[in-house]
C-alpha cells in the first residue's frame, strides 16, 4: 500500500487536512467517505430553478479567526451574507437573539422603556447578556423580562431541540443564552460574516482537487480496514501510516462501551410556486408546530427564481447507522462514555482523531478547520 496518509471522512475537518498533508507535505491520501458525496453536513446542491439548498440544514460561516478566513479563501470567492433570525412568539415574530427590538414588540410601551433604561445604566450597548445573570437580577421587572425570554424564546425549543429539559442537559447550554443591549439584530457578530459563492460543496471539491488525493465514496471503513491489539489493517494488511479518523469514535470501535448519545433531524424540504415565503432566512418556533424552524434558502445564496424552497426540521432521537448524528448530548454519562473510548484510541498510537465526531464536541465549521489547521501543525508540519 502506498498511502503513508489514510483519512476516514470528506467532511470539512477530512478535506481541510486532507489538502494540506497533499499540498505542504507532498505526500498522497486516501480520503475514504461513507456518503455517496463529500462535504458532509456542510454538503449543498442547486436544484433545477438555481436555488442552493443545504441538503443538512443551513450552515452559515462567521468567524473572527482571520487564519481559517484566509485558509478557506483559497478556495472559494465569497458573498456577504449577515444572518438574520426571527422567532414566533405569542403569534409575533421578534428578532432572536432576544434584544430591545423584541421587547418594544412583546411589551407594553412603558415597561419596555424601563427595562431598556435599566439595562443600559448597567451593560455597554451591543454586548451579549447571559439570560441566567438577568433571571437573577435585583430589578423585579428585567426578572420578569428575563423569565418571559427563558420560557417563550429557549424553554420549548430546548426540549423540541434536545428531547430533555434544561436542566437535564449541560448547563453551558442555557448559559450561551443572551439578550442584546440594543437593537442590533444580527444573529453572529464576528468579523467574517459570508458565504461561498457557489457553495460549500464546490468549496471542498476544489479543497480536494489535488493530484495526491485520491477519493473514495460510498465506502465505510469499517468494510476495507479493521483494528485489532493496537494495530490498524487495511484491505487486510497491516497499516503502518497515519489514519486520521472524523467519523463516530463509537462506531470505530463497534459501541464496545455503548453508543454515544446524539439528536438528530428530519429535513422536509418543500419547493413553492411563490418567490418568497418569509422575511428572513431563518424563523424559529420554540412554541408551536413540531418543527424548530422553518429555513427559506434563497435568503442565503441569492438567486432570481419564480418559486422558493424552504426547509422545516423536526428534531428526532437519533437511530444509530440510520440517522445523520447531528448533536452531541453532552451529560455525565456521555462524557464518561466518551472519557472511554479515548482511553482506547491510545492504545492505537496509529489513529488520529478529528473533528466533531470523533471527538465528540460540538465544533461551529470555522472551529472545524481551526482545530484541522491545528493538528496538521501539530502532528506533521513541525513535528
Amino acid at each position: 500500500m502506498f498511502f503513508k496518509y489514510i483519512v476516514v471522512g470528506a467532511g470539512l475537518s477530512g478535506s481541510v487536512i486532507s489538502e494540506r498533508i497533499a499540498r505542504v507535505l507532498g505526500e498522497a491520501v486516501l480520503v475514504i467517505e461513507k456518503r455517496g458525496h463529500i462535504g458532509g453536513n456542510c454538503y449543498d446542491e442547486r436544484n433545477r430553478h438555481g436555488i442552493i439548498l443545504h441538503r443538512y440544514g443551513p450552515h452559515l460561516f462567521h468567524t473572527d479567526d482571520e487564519e481559517v478566513f484566509s485558509y478557506l479563501s483559497q478556495f472559494t470567492e465569497w458573498d456577504i451574507y449577515q444572518h438574520r433570525v426571527l422567532a414566533l412568539i405569542d403569534g409575533r415574530k421578534v428578532p432572536v437573539p432576544f434584544n430591545f427590538t423584541s421587547m418594544d414588540i412583546l411589551f407594553p410601551e412603558a415597561l419596555s422603556k424601563r427595562v431598556q433604561e435599566i439595562l443600559l445604566n448597567h451593560y455597554e450597548i451591543g454586548i451579549r447578556v447571559p439570560v441566567l445573570d438577568l433571571l437573577n437580577h435585583q430589578n423585579e421587572e428585567v426578572r420578569f423580562v428575563a423569565r418571559y425570554v427563558y420560557e417563550k424564546v429557549f424553554l420549548g425549543y430546548t426540549i423540541k431541540q434536545w428531547g430533555k429539559r434544561p436542566e437535564e442537559i449541560d448547563p453551558s447550554v442555557i448559559a450561551r443564552v443572551p439578550i442584546v443591549i440594543g437593537k442590533d439584530d444580527r444573529y453572529f457578530h464576528d468579523r467574517y460574516q459570508c458565504v461561498p459563492r457557489y457553495g460549500y460543496t464546490e468549496l471542498i471539491r476544489r479543497m480536494l482537487d489535488h493530484p495526491k488525493i485520491k477519493l473514495l465514496l460510498n465506502t465505510d471503513f469499517r468494510e476495507i480496514g479493521r483494528l485489532q491489539n493496537g494495530k490498524v489493517y487495511v484491505f487486510d494488511r497491516e497499516f503502518h501510516g497515519t489514519l486520521i479518523y472524523t467519523g463516530p469514535i463509537d462506531e470505530l470501535f463497534d459501541y464496545c462501551f455503548g453508543p454515544l448519545p446524539y439528536r438528530s433531524l428530519k429535513f422536509d424540504f418543500e419547493e413553492l410556486e411563490i418567490p418568497w415565503f418569509q422575511e428572513v432566512a431563518t424563523v424559529n418556533y420554540p412554541n408551536d408546530y413540531n418543527f424548530t424552524r422553518i429555513t427559506e434558502f434563497k435568503h442565503i445564496h441569492t438567486v432570481e427564481s419564480k418559486r422558493t424552497v424552504i426547509l422545516k426540521e423536526y428534531p428526532k432521537d437519533y437511530e444509530i447507522l440510520k440517522d445523520v448524528p447531528c448533536y452531541p448530548i453532552f451529560t455525565t454519562e456521555a462524557r464518561r462514555s466518551y472519557e472511554a473510548y479515548e482511553s482506547l484510541l491510545r492504545s492505537f498510537p496509529l489513529i488520529i482523531p478529528l473533528g466533531r465526531l470523533a471527538e465528540y464536541r460540538y465544533y461551529d465549521m470555522d472551529d472545524a478547520v481551526a482545530r484541522a489547521l491545528r493538528v496538521f501543525r501539530e502532528k506533521f508540519h513541525n513535528a
